[in-house]
């Protein structure tokens, strides 16, 4: 299995897969309306109108495994975004992203993940356990044209703070 083979539910709860983003450099992120961290879908819109027209995508999948923060149908949940912060990337329907019932999405990525960057922290210093569960909300992974991930954010990293590598993988 590859990234781009992983079906996915939209927000119109139609069936697809990723292969339509094939090509592109990836932010997928679980994100929650009810969380500390929910402000960083304004730094996220902000890299997504930045570097869109580039080739980059955001792909956002809502997640109520934290404390209930993403309460909600996911047509609200989008809604609630599009007023509060203007999102015009796509959101997915709400998935879980640890245990049993985690998503094949999240199951990859974790699985797949060289490595997690911390807020201060240099690629040098950084190790990561493949199996270690997805901690909260925002927890951010990049992934490269071919379907690579090259790295798991922790969601303490900002929009901003990522801005970089999104710009590297681009050029």
């Amino acid at each position: 299995m590859n990234l781009f083979n992983i079906p996915v539910i939209d927000v119109n709860h139609q069936k697809t897969d990723l292969s339509q983003y094939r090509g592109k450099v990836l932010l997928i992120i679980n994100t929650a309306t009810k969380c500390g961290y929910t402000k960083q879908y304004q730094g996220l819109q902000v890299l997504y109108d930045k570097y869109h027209d580039k080739g980059f995508e955001i792909l956002d999948f809502p997640s109520n495994q934290f404390m209930g923060q993403a309460p909600g149908k996911t047509e609200e949940i989008k809604a609630f975004c599009d007023l509060n912060f203007g999102t015009t990337f796509p959101i997915f329907e709400k998935i879980k992203v640890n245990g049993f019932f985690a998503h094949p999405l999240y199951k990859y990525l974790k699985a797949n993940v060289p490595k997690e960057i911390n807020p201060g922290q240099v690629d040098t210093e950084v190790t990561y356990k493949k199996s270690q569960r997805i901690k909260w909300n925002f927890t951010k992974f990049l992934i490269n044209k071919e379907g690579q991930i090259i790295h798991r954010f922790s969601p303490k990293f900002t929009p901003e703070e990522i801005d970089g590598f999104i710009n590297e993988l681009l050029s």
